[in-house]
């Protein structure tokens, strides 16, 4: 997936030409950063970014990073905390005219989980629903007589192999700061793979079934991917909706649920 690609070219850039200069902010936390539920995973930037201006959030626990675009025109975005309990450290950053980001503000904030699995029923920045957008709307339709989790995965994973196509054209001219948004996916009835995983998550989301993001390679895939894993009978399982939507209605065999072998993630969200 081109997108991820340049996700993660300017994820590392950016570690490498953050400015150490004294002058990033430790504000009242109350301005910039909404902590009021990281015990369910998230946390809320509040932040009006300069037009013109690339404007970056870092979250950090120890030696791992998460580095994400904030956008103009959006009030607050909300971001997981998916490394687990303990303390993440929380920068925003801004880039300066010699291509270098400064710290503008920082912070940090101690998380102790409720349930690690909480994590992944929140609507984030990549993974963005409202209960009144039509794609929720579409998943509750789906799942309303529906018992169990695992047959709302199957209502939902059903409805998304057979109505959402791949967009070919997109993926090759997919912009760097690509976020897809699930009610357009439902619309135009195509997106690329990381649109696929979003608009799957946040349906599964929205009717209380965790789901993950993930973002790395797969044996089906030549390129970079997206895929999900959903928490379904007290265990993760693989199940990736791009693959199988482009095999369906052909004479290859395959299955809801994927060998996770065969996938290595290396961002989950």
């Amino acid at each position: 997936m081109k997108r991820s690609v340049v996700f993660l070219l300017s994820f590392f850039l950016l570690l490498c030409t953050v400015m150490n200069g004294g002058t990033a902010v430790r504000a009242e936390s109350g301005t910039w950063l909404n902590d009021t539920k990281v015990d369910k995973g998230v946390i809320g930037i509040k932040y009006t970014v300069k037009s013109g201006v690339k404007t970056k959030v870092l979250i950090a626990k120890g030696n791992e990073k998460y580095t994400y675009s904030l956008l103009p025109g959006v009030t607050e975005e909300n971001f997981p905390l998916q490394l687990g309990d303990g303390e993440y450290a929380i920068s925003v950053l801004e880039q300066k005219s010699n291509g270098k980001y400064q710290v503008i503000y920082e912070a940090s904030v101690n998380v102790e989980l409720e349930e690690p699995t909480a994590v992944y029923l929140n609507s984030i920045q990549n993974v963005k629903w409202a209960q009144a957008g039509a794609a929720v709307a579409k998943a509750k339709a789906l799942t309303k007589n529906l018992t169990t989790d695992e047959q709302k995965v199957k209502a939902i994973y059903n409805f998304v192999v057979s109505n959402i196509k791949y967009d070919k054209k997109l993926a090759l001219n997919i912009p760097a700061d690509y976020i897809p948004q699930i009610d357009r996916t439902l619309t135009v009835g195509k997106d690329t793979c990381y649109g696929y995983s979003a608009l799957f998550a946040a349906m599964l989301r929205s009717v209380n079934i965790p789901t993950k993001l993930d973002m790395g390679k797969t044996a089906y895939v030549t390129t970079y991917h997206a895929w999900n894993e959903v928490y379904m009978n007290n265990k993760w399982v693989v199940i990736d909706t791009t693959v199988d939507a482009g095999w369906k209605g052909t004479t290859t065999k395959y299955q809801m649920i994927k060998d996770a072998a065969k996938y290595t993630a290396d961002r989950q969200y």
